[in-house]
C-alpha cells in the first residue's frame, strides 16, 4: 500500500471510529449524537471547501437533516450524479459497517472530487433515518429528497447509495444469497456489489464498467425484483418510487456480516484495506460518469 493509500486508509478509519466510535448510536431516539453525527459530517465538508447545505425537516420535535454538497458541472451541469449515504444507525447499533462505512467514503469521494472538473454535476447527500421505523416511510430523509428533488424537476441521472460497504472475507463459505441466487456468485465475501431494479440496469451497467476499469477489486452486480430480500433496502429506493434510476453499492450487509444491526457493529470489525481499494474504485468509477454523462 503505497502513502497516499495508507492516507486514505487512515481517513476513512478515522470518519469510522468518530461516527461509530465517539459518536456512537445514532437516531431521533438519541438525538444529541445524531446531531453530533451531522455536524461531523458538515465540519469535513466545510474544510474541504465546500458550502453546506441542511435542508431539514421534523419527527417528533426532533430537527432532521439531510446534508448536502456540489461539485459544479461543466457542459452538462443540469444532469446530476448524485451519491449519497445516511448517516443514522437502527437502535441497539453503533453502526460501523452500518452505514460508517457508506459515509466514510462519502466523505472521501467528495475530498477527491474537490479537485476535479467534471461535466455533469455531482451531488453528495448524507441522508437522515434511513433505519426503522422510518424506512419507507415518508419521514425517511431519502424519500423527502427524493420528493423534493422531483417537485423541482431536478435531472438526475443516475443515484448511487453506499450502504454497508466495509466487510470482506476470503473464507469459503463466507457469503450467502437469496433464493435461487447462490449458483450464480461466489461463496468468498471478498467483493463489493452494485444492485439495480431492472429500470436501472443500463445504468449500473455503465458504473460497473467504468469501476472494472479502473480497479481490480472483485466486482458483482444484479439487476432484480426490488421485492428481493435486501435489494431495495436503502435510500435507492426512494429515488426509484420517484422515477429515477438508481443503484447500490453494498457489500451485502446480513447476507455476509454477522454483526448487521448488532451491537457488535464496531469500528474494530471492518476490513479497512478492502474498504479503501473500494474507495479507489468508486472514484474512479464516479469520475468517468461524471466526465462522460449517465444517458
Amino acid at each position: 500500500m503505497g502513502d497516499e493509500e495508507q492516507a486514505l486508509a487512515q481517513r476513512l478509519r478515522t470518519h469510522v471510529e468518530q461516527l461509530a466510535g465517539e459518536i456512537g448510536e445514532r437516531n431521533i431516539f438519541r438525538p444529541r449524537a445524531l446531531h453530533a453525527a451531522a455536524s461531523y459530517i458538515e465540519r469535513q465538508w466545510e474544510q474541504q471547501g465546500y458550502a453546506v447545505e441542511r435542508p431539514a425537516y421534523e419527527v417528533s420535535g426532533v430537527r432532521c437533516l439531510n446534508l448536502e454538497i456540489t461539485r459544479g458541472g461543466g457542459a452538462r451541469e443540469r444532469e446530476i450524479l448524485l451519491i449519497g449515504a445516511h448517516y443514522d444507525t437502527v437502535v441497539g447499533s453503533p453502526g460501523a459497517n452500518d452505514n460508517a462505512s457508506g459515509v466514510s467514503a462519502l466523505l472521501e469521494l467528495s475530498r477527491l472530487f474537490a479537485g476535479a472538473e467534471p461535466a455533469l454535476t455531482v451531488r453528495f447527500v448524507a441522508f437522515v433515518n434511513e433505519e426503522a421505523p422510518f424506512f419507507t416511510s415518508r419521514q425517511q430523509g431519502s424519500m423527502v429528497y427524493a420528493e423534493a428533488a422531483r417537485r423541482r424537476g431536478d435531472d438526475i441521472r443516475l443515484m448511487a447509495s453506499l450502504e454497508t460497504i466495509g466487510w470482506y472475507s476470503d473464507k469459503p463459505g463466507s457469503q450467502s444469497y437469496p433464493p435461487l441466487f447462490k449458483p450464480f456468485y461466489p461463496d468468498r465475501a471478498n467483493f463489493v456489489g452494485i444492485v439495480s431494479n431492472f429500470r436501472s440496469r443500463a445504468a449500473m451497467r455503465r458504473l460497473a464498467a467504468a469501476f472494472r476499469a479502473n480497479s481490480d477489486f472483485p466486482l458483482e452486480t444484479a439487476a432484480t425484483f426490488p421485492f428481493v430480500p435486501g435489494v431495495s433496502w436503502s435510500d435507492h429506493r426512494s429515488f426509484w418510487r420517484q422515477g429515477y434510476r438508481a443503484v447500490m453499492v453494498t457489500d451485502t450487509a446480513f447476507y455476509r456480516y454477522r454483526h448487521y444491526h448488532a451491537p457488535a457493529d464496531t469500528p474494530d470489525k471492518l476490513a479497512y484495506p478492502q474498504l479503501t481499494r473500494v474507495t479507489r474504485g468508486l472514484y474512479a468509477a464516479f469520475s468517468e460518469l461524471a466526465r462522460a454523462g449517465v444517458d
